[in-house]
């Protein structure tokens, strides 16, 4: 017996709400079955994004390929490396991914130190975020730290690098506020998504309660031009206040303007 459609779901004129709710998430809702299961298209997108997750999390970083040449050159980027010597060391071993190995650390070590803002980016657990949002969301970081007259050090790209690595950036380079941009977790929504960890002065005694997270900076969730805004803005509340963490609440008020 031939299934009949779902006339709900088929149907051109859905109800006002149903439109809202597509449009404002890339869950999969209202997308229809066929008995108990997804519909084939359905079942072949979630695979799809399956295979998408799985890439991002196993691929290997190639600073020149997944940043590009202009973007290294302008921004003076250069690779360092965690003490995680392998992907599979790197996704089994988290405690590594936080502590940089010695060639790094003296590389480091030769950058200026007590800058206004230390921006850094690493792979984390998805090089396609990487890949599709530094470009972008990087400049917009640097000009407009420079357009505040804040003093910004040299831009370290970081392979096998989990978040805890924010504390040795701090320990070694004692910039007022750190940035890491580094891949989310990949899920079936999306492969491509950055999160932004922040801290006042990190140390090495710094857990997840002194760091601030901006997340979900992508295509269909925050624009790298929401992004910037806000961590400049978050930034410049760290400065103010003199902390960061569980203690300060990010002022949304401030997003659209220029502080």
């Amino acid at each position: 017996m031939r299934e009949k459609p779902d006339s709900f779901l088929v149907s051109a004129d859905w109800p006002e709400l149903a439109r809202k709710v597509r449009a404002r998430t890339p869950a999969r809702l209202l997308v229809g079955r066929s008995g108990a299961a997804y519909r084939t298209a359905t079942q072949i997108e979630l695979r799809q994004a399956h295979a998408a997750a799985r890439d991002a999390v196993q691929a290997e970083l190639d600073v020149m390929k997944h940043l590009g040449e202009e973007l290294i050159r302008k921004w003076n980027l250069f690779e360092v490396c965690t003490q995680a010597a392998t992907k599979q060391e790197h996704l089994l071993r988290p405690d590594l991914g936080r502590h940089f190995d010695e060639p790094s650390r003296s590389r480091l070590l030769q950058c200026s130190r007590g800058n206004t803002l230390q921006i850094a980016t690493g792979d984390g657990l998805s090089v396609s975020a990487v890949a599709a949002q530094v470009p972008t969301l990087l400049p917009l970081l640097y000009d407009g730290a420079r357009a505040r007259g804040w003093t910004v050090g040299a831009i370290p790209v970081v392979r096998h690098c989990r978040v805890g690595i924010l504390n040795e950036i701090g320990e070694l380079l004692t910039p007022e506020v750190a940035v890491l941009l580094i891949g989310e977790r990949p899920g079936l929504a999306t492969a491509e998504s950055l999160s932004a960890y922040m801290a006042w002065r990190p140390q090495k005694t710094h857990t997840d309660a002194n760091r601030n997270l901006i997340s979900n900076i992508h295509l269909r969730g925050v624009s790298a031009q929401d992004a910037a805004r806000r961590i400049l803005n978050l930034a410049a509340q760290m400065m103010s206040l003199g902390l960061s963490g569980c203690q300060l609440r990010e002022e949304t008020r401030l997003q659209g303007g220029t502080q």
